[in-house]
């Protein structure tokens, strides 16, 4: 099934909030999702209600095992949102070198884990990647369906989208197709938000998957430790991060997911996952 990394040239961009929506999105659609950080900030457990002295994660665990593949499915935790969660967890400067120094011999100890989470059929797999190039991602792009960068709807960002749009800002060579791209934070009622749109639309044409609108309750709703579309079902970014779960999901899966969040589903999980 499919495996969605999102993706930034530069950080600051809200890429880890986008992920961690859509995921939530797409589980109250009724998909089973795993979300899966690879960022050293290990930041997209704190979207899931993870508390922020947890240091858990699917790191610390990898380098614990010295070097085998990832035990993945002993690191997975059931969130209240219905998403699987892989945690990056917490590592010192010291084994955060170690861990990218064994991925750069042995790209399969990450790949390999996350082959035999794709090979399950109704599973969507979101990846949190760091900004730029990074050993973790490096291993996962070879398997990615789609690329989804995501870039704020300012001049800085449009001039990045050359660099970005064969893969090079990822230190990777990508076929165009997989690489889409998302504008967040897009305001048209300033003067220069309508140019920055023009000029998306104009460089990616189908492959702008979608944007986000500059709304404060994105904001209020990270501080609340809530998800949009639970917050503020009604607002301009709910939406647009609805229809951007929905066209993510209509062009890899069999079946798209609704608009707008529907109930999510009592049951259903395939593994038994600790809470």
């Amino acid at each position: 099934m499919p495996l969605l990394c999102f993706a930034s040239p530069k950080g600051g961009v809200g890429k880890t909030t986008l992920a961690a929506n859509v995921a939530a999105t797409l589980a109250a659609a009724g998909a089973r999702v795993i979300a899966l950080d690879l960022d050293p900030q290990n930041a997209l457990r704190l979207h899931f209600g993870v508390r922020l002295g947890d240091p858990q994660g699917w790191a610390p665990a990898l380098l614990a095992d010295a070097g085998r593949a990832l035990n993945w499915r002993a690191a997975l935790r059931r969130t209240q949102s219905g998403v699987l969660l892989l945690a990056h967890g917490s590592l010192d400067s010291g084994a955060a070198l170690t861990l990218a120094m064994a991925l750069a011999r042995r790209a399969d100890i990450l790949a390999e884990p996350v082959r035999e989470m794709l090979a399950d059929p109704g599973l969507v797999v979101i990846v949190d990647s760091p900004p730029g190039p990074s050993q973790a991602l490096a291993a996962l792009l070879p398997l990615a369906d789609r690329v989804v960068t995501v870039l704020l709807a300012d001049a800085t960002s449009v001039s990045l989208i050359p660099a970005v749009r064969d893969g090079a800002a990822y230190g990777a060579d990508l076929p165009p197709a997989a690489v889409g791209f998302v504008l967040n934070q897009v305001d048209l009622r300033t003067r220069l938000g309508p140019s920055v749109m023009e000029a998306a639309r104009r460089h990616l044409g189908a492959r702008l998957l979608g944007q986000v609108y500059r709304d404060e309750n994105v904001a209020e709703a990270v501080a609340a430790q809530r998800f949009v579309a639970d917050y503020a079902p009604a607002s301009r970014a709910a939406v647009d991060i609805a229809l951007l779960a929905r066209t993510l999901a209509g062009g890899l899966c069999e079946g798209a997911a609704p608009a707008a969040p529907v109930p999510r589903p009592a049951a259903g999980l395939a593994w038994g996952v600790p809470a």
